[in-house]
C-alpha cells in the first residue's frame, strides 16, 4: 500500500499538526501495526477494538517504577517523575486500586453534582470579563480569557484552593505536564518540570496543613481527613503526588474541550446553531467533541507477561503505543468517523481512556462542558474567529495555545443585547 508505519513519522511536524490522515493510513493496515525492534515501543495499538482491550487487560499495566528501574531509568534523580510515580497515574494494579478507591470515597457523584451552582457562578464571571476584554469588536484570546481560568477556577474550588492563589497555577501546570508529551523531552524543559514539580509539592504541602487546623466543605480537606484515619492505606507522598496530578489534569484537559469544541462549532454553521437552538443537546455535543478532537491522544502499557494483541506478539517488559486519538477515528467502530455528528448513536469514544485508568474526573470535564458550553454560545451569538487560531502540536493536551476571537462586529455589541450608533454617520 505504499505506507511503512514509522514512529519518526508520527512525531513528525506534519502528523503533529494533522494527525487524521496518518491515522486514517493506520486503519488500512488493522488494528495494530509492529515497530522495528530498535524502536521504544513494539507495537503502535490503534483500532477500537484492540485499544480498548489494551487499556482493559491486566497484563498491560502503565510504566509503574519497577518498569522503570527494569529499563534502567534514573527516574528517582527527577522530582517530576517522582511525583507522577507516587501518583494514580503511573501505580502499579494493587496500589491504584488503594488509591483510587480512598479517592472514589471523596470524589463523589453528590460533591460534582453540588459544584454546579459554583460552575456556573465561575462562568458567568469569567465571561463578563470576555466580554469586557472584547468590547467594540476588539480581538480577545479565549484560551488566556475564558478556557484557561474557568476550568482551573472550577478545580480549584473543588479542591479548596483560594481563588486568590489560582492565578499561580497555570504557568507551572504547564511546565510539569510538558514531560508528558511523546518523544524526547530538552534538558530544558525537564529542569523546569522538576522545579514546577517541587514548587506544587510545597504548595499543597501548607495548603494540606491550613485545611488540616481548618478543615472545610472541600477535597483537600476531605482527603486529608481520610489520610489521617487511615495513615497505614494513604501515605502523605501519594496524597500530596495525587492532588497535584488532579489539579493539573482537571483543567488542562477541560480547556481544551471548550478550545477544540469551539473551532469545530465557528467551522460548522449548522451544528452550532442546533445547539444554540436547543441547549439540551450539550451532553451529546460534548461527546463529539471529545471523540472527534480529544484533548489526549495517546496511552503508553507495557506487556507484565508474554501476549498478544490484534495478532501481534509482544514480548514480557516491551510496551505499546496505544493511539487512543486514532481509536476515536477507527472506521470499524464509527461510521463516517471523520465527520463532526453530535447526533452520533451509541458514541461510546475513549478520550477518557477505558478499563481502571479511566479518568477519574470525567464526570466533571463533562459537567463543565455541558453547563458551560450553551452559556457562552447564548451569550455571544455573534462570535467569530478573528485569527488563524494557535497551532496545535501536542498529543497529550492537545489544544491551542491561543485562540484569538471576535465576540461582536464593531458597530453591534449582540453581547449585551444593545445597537451602538455612531452618531457621526448617517442613518
Amino acid at each position: 500500500m505504499g505506507f511503512s508505519v514509522s514512529l519518526d513519522d508520527l512525531l513528525g511536524d506534519e502528523v503533529r499538526r494533522d494527525p487524521y490522515p496518518y491515522y486514517a493510513r493506520l486503519h488500512e493496515l488493522g488494528e495494530a501495526v509492529a515497530l522495528a525492534p530498535t524502536a521504544p515501543y513494539a507495537a503502535v495499538v490503534h483500532g477500537y477494538d484492540a485499544a480498548h482491550r489494551v487499556l482493559r487487560d491486566p497484563v498491560f499495566r502503565v510504566l509503574d517504577a519497577d518498569h522503570l528501574d527494569r529499563a534502567g531509568l534514573r527516574w528517582r534523580d527527577h522530582a517530576v517523575i517522582r511525583t507522577l510515580q507516587a501518583s494514580m497515574f503511573n501505580a502499579p494494579p494493587d496500589d491504584h486500586a488503594r488509591v483510587r478507591q480512598l479517592f472514589g470515597q471523596a470524589l463523589t457523584a453528590r460533591r460534582v453534582t453540588a459544584l454546579e451552582p459554583a460552575i456556573l457562578r465561575i462562568a458567568d464571571r469569567l465571561l463578563d470579563g470576555l466580554a469586557d476584554a472584547g468590547a467594540d469588536g476588539r480581538p480577545v484570546d479565549f484560551m488566556a480569557e475564558f478556557a484557561l481560568p474557568l476550568p482551573s477556577d472550577v478545580v480549584g474550588e473543588l479542591l479548596g484552593v483560594p481563588e486568590r492563589d489560582r492565578g499561580w497555577f497555570p504557568s507551572r501546570v504547564r511546565a510539569f505536564d510538558a514531560v508528558l508529551e511523546i518523544g524526547p523531552r530538552s534538558f530544558r524543559e525537564i529542569r523546569a518540570a522538576n522545579v514546577a514539580a517541587e514548587e506544587l509539592t510545597a504548595y499543597f504541602t501548607d495548603l494540606l496543613a491550613v485545611r488540616r487546623a481548618e478543615p472545610r466543605d472541600d477535597l483537600v480537606s476531605a482527603l486529608a481527613g481520610i489520610r489521617d484515619e487511615r495513615p497505614d492505606q494513604l501515605s502523605e507522598t501519594e496524597l500530596l503526588a495525587n492532588l497535584i496530578v488532579m489539579y493539573n489534569a482537571g483543567f488542562r484537559t477541560t480547556a481544551n474541550l471548550f478550545g477544540n469544541g469551539l473551532t469545530l462549532l465557528l467551522a460548522r454553521p449548522d451544528a452550532l446553531a442546533a445547539l444554540r437552538a436547543d441547549p439540551r443537546l450539550a451532553p451529546a455535543y460534548v461527546e463529539e467533541i471529545l471523540r472527534y478532537e480529544p484533548p489526549v491522544h495517546f496511552a503508553v502499557r507495557y506487556a507484565a507477561q508474554d501476549t498478544e494483541i490484534a495478532g501481534l506478539s509482544i514480548p514480557r517488559g516491551r510496551s505499546v503505543l496505544v493511539l487512543t486519538g486514532a481509536a476515536n477515528r477507527d472506521p470499524r467502530r464509527f461510521t463516517d468517523p471523520d465527520s463532526f455528528d453530535p447526533s452520533r448513536p451509541d458514541n461510546r469514544h475513549l478520550a477518557f481512556s477505558a478499563g481502571p485508568h479511566y479518568c477519574v474526573g470525567a464526570a466533571l470535564g463533562r459537567a463543565e462542558g455541558r453547563l458551560v458550553l450553551p452559556r457562552l454560545l447564548d451569550r455571544f451569538p455573534a462570535l467569530a474567529l478573528a485569527a488563524e487560531p494557535g497551532e496545535r502540536r501536542h498529543f497529550m493536551l492537545r489544544g491551542h495555545d491561543r485562540l484569538p476571537v471576535r465576540l461582536a462586529d464593531p458597530d453591534t455589541d449582540r453581547s449585551a443585547g444593545t445597537v451602538r450608533v455612531d452618531l457621526a454617520k448617517p442613518t
